[in-house]
């Protein structure tokens, strides 16, 4: 079964209750418009589904054949009206089955897995946290854990080990028992799993439509199999819609100073518990003209 082996107990993350503010408290202004970054349409997957739209910045530098083969099938029309299959509330949501039960995929060749990647000085790259011996930030809108910068000079290719984190909308890879067998279900994390890192491949994550992905049908059974699901009526790339259907997505450029003054009040919130998970990045979504 192309599925996600599910472990024991399911690992989630909450955001930090928020501050009570006093009444006449005046609310901050909104970031300057050059601290916004827009999603380029040919990195930004829309989802179309019965409960309503998700968008996913795609990462083609995390995993560029896995964001090769979802561009691919989305330009076919593999996705449409396939349901999302297997939903486990507080875990994921999982789909890409042309057969809706877990055992199918497309006509095209498994895929070699992408679990980690290679980040040199030309990847843009956000730290929010030093763990011993490594950090911890983002990659555009991917949570990321990566070797620090200063071992790069001591790699044959000047560059050091790094692998996305499964936070809450996190898209991901499903596969078998094989490392090398993903082909055409993906899942869509509704809250955070720690345990899936470097285990199955990231290529996205949902910057719009959260609410949507936590909204579909749960199955109520240990194999999170969902009777009557719901689906995804069309799905594709951004730049392959007409513009007059091509949504924007502006996403809170995690060089900003707004942006540091977001991660320093998730550590004021969480304290000791502070994760990269914590950290909700704003957007911005212009809908078609």
């Amino acid at each position: 079964m192309r599925s996600l082996m599910i472990a024991a107990a399911v690992l989630t993350a909450t955001a930090g209750a928020g501050q009570a503010q006093d009444a006449t408290a005046v609310p901050a202004p909104p970031p300057p418009p050059a601290e916004w970054r827009t999603v380029a349409p040919e990195n930004l997957l829309v989802i179309d589904t019965s409960k309503g739209q998700v968008l996913v910045e795609l990462a083609p530098q995390i995993a560029p054949a896995h964001v090769e083969r979802i561009k691919l099938l989305a330009s076919r029309g593999f996705y449409d009206n396939l349901v999302w299959h297997r939903v486990i509330d507080w875990f994921m949501a999982q789909t890409g089955d042309p057969l809706g039960t877990g055992e199918g995929q497309s006509w095209y060749p498994d895929l070699k897995g992408e679990f980690t990647f290679r980040r040199g000085s030309d990847m843009a790259f956000t730290p929010v946290a030093a763990p011993v011996g490594a950090l911890v930030g983002f990659i555009d809108s991917i949570p990321v854990q990566t070797q620090p910068d200063a071992l790069m000079s001591g790699t044959g290719d000047n560059k050091v080990h790094g692998w996305a984190l499964y936070c809450p909308g996190v898209a991901g890879m499903a596969r078998d028992e094989g490392a090398d067998t993903a082909n055409s279900q993906f899942f869509l994390m509704r809250q955070a799993y720690p345990a899936l890192d470097k285990r199955y491949t990231v290529w996205g994550r949902v910057v719009s439509g959260l609410d949507v992905v936590r909204s579909l049908k749960a199955s109520g059974t240990p194999d999170g199999l969902v009777q009557g699901p719901d689906q995804m009526t069309r799905v594709r790339v951004a730049s392959d819609l007409p513009v007059a259907e091509r949504p924007t997505a502006s996403v809170l450029n995690t060089n900003s100073a707004t942006f540091q003054t977001l991660v320093q009040q998730a550590r004021q919130a969480r304290g000791a518990d502070f994760s990269v998970c914590d950290i909700e990045l704003p957007v911005r979504i212009t809908p078609p003209v």
